[in-house]
């Protein structure tokens, strides 16, 4: 009877004697219990399933939907996560999908309406090949996940490029998606290093950069040279090293140099040289 939506419940005693009694098991008290309530759910039609390409190569397949009114928002994408995700739930195009969303927030695919497939439906082969480069796709022994592993890449160049802008690591809010997008296509950027040799006069390039977003986008790359340390290690995007490792690498060694230096030892220690 709420005037609110909500996702679930709390039951609980309210005697502060009866939860002295029933007590505490060492995650939670046993004097209250939650309920979730069964996530709503929409029944749409899977359009397409495209790759998208991480930064480290990863190809993640994204469920195409006509887009579909669930939970307060319109669903139209949803990710498919794997290759053994797609198989598991016998996910095809073409089929009518039960779409929820995990925890009232993340949309996912729950179910397929077997009664409801074309007659003429195919099982989904898992692309072997790089949308973006062309590159065979590999798969290492104990992952789940196809990779790219190009290291010229277009699609894993510009997934970098943004992690390397984003806000928790060099946060250049002015270098978006959009801006890497063609700061890459146009060849203008080929690596990250590239951020920092850009000039007012390439950025004027870009279509729809006038003079003020320009000088506005060369400053922020101009600012974020004086960031933390930690900060340009989390944006190099070094595998096992996020934003809490790079902070305590940050607070051990001090400075860029001392942290380089230390790893030259390290590696030639693991080398034997």
């Amino acid at each position: 009877d709420f005037g609110y939506p909500t996702d679930g419940a709390v039951l609980k005693l309210n005697s502060r004697t009866l939860q002295k009694e029933a007590g505490f098991t060492a995650r939670s008290p046993r004097w209250a219990f939650a309920y979730k309530y069964k996530p709503d759910s929409a029944e749409t039609l899977l359009k397409g399933i495209t790759i998208q390409v991480g930064r480290t190569g990863v190809l993640t397949p994204v469920a195409e939907l006509n887009p579909v009114e669930l939970s307060g928002s319109t669903i139209a994408r949803v990710t498919l996560h794997n290759a053994d995700e797609i198989a598991r739930k016998d996910i095809r195009v073409g089929d009518i999908v039960i779409v929820e969303k995990a925890g009232e927030v993340i949309p996912k695919i729950n179910a397929v309406r077997l009664d409801k497939r074309p007659a003429d439906s195919v099982p989904y082969e898992f692309p072997r090949r790089c949308p973006e480069c062309g590159s065979m796709a590999v798969r290492y022994e104990g992952e789940v996940a196809w990779r790219c592993v190009n290291e010229d890449c277009k699609g894993r160049l510009k997934r970098s490029l943004e992690y390397f802008a984003s806000r928790n690591a060099m946060a250049i809010d002015e270098l978006g998606e959009k801006v890497i997008e063609q700061l890459v296509d146009r060849k203008l950027l080929k690596n990250i290093s590239g951020i920092y040799a850009l000039t007012i006069a390439d950025l004027l390039s870009l279509p729809g950069f006038a003079q003020k977003s320009a000088l506005n986008l060369f400053n922020a790359i101009e600012k974020s040279k004086q960031n933390d340390l930690w900060r340009f290690v989390n944006a190099l995007g070094i595998p096992q090293v996020g934003e809490t490792v790079a902070q305590l690498l940050a607070s051990e060694f001090g400075s860029l140099e001392k942290l380089e230096a230390a790893t030259i030892l390290q590696l030639e220690s693991l080398h034997g040289i």
